[in-house]
């Protein structure tokens, strides 16, 4: 599987679970996704998006999405879209 980075993580809420990632590429619902950092690594589905606060099937470079996240993330993490081969 190839990774291709689209994104960092910018901000994570805790009690909510969801991480704002500032994306440098597009994004859909149903994307595969790595997160991973120092101690970061976790790899999702991406079941829903937010843009300020309104739901989105899609988001393109520039973006700043909400996302639930499965784990903890944090600022720095990078986002790796997963290329089924």
């Amino acid at each position: 599987m190839a990774e291709k980075e689209i994104g960092k993580i910018t901000h994570y809420f805790g009690k909510i679970g969801v991480g704002v990632v500032e994306l440098s590429d597009v994004l859909k619902i149903g994307d595969k996704i790595h997160i991973k950092g120092a101690t970061t690594d976790i790899t999702q589905t991406v079941d829903s998006m937010q843009i300020n606060k309104n739901p989105v099937e899609e988001a393109k470079a520039g973006d700043a999405i909400g996302m639930k996240t499965t784990d903890q993330v944090r600022p720095g993490d990078v986002v790796f879209k997963v290329e089924e081969e």
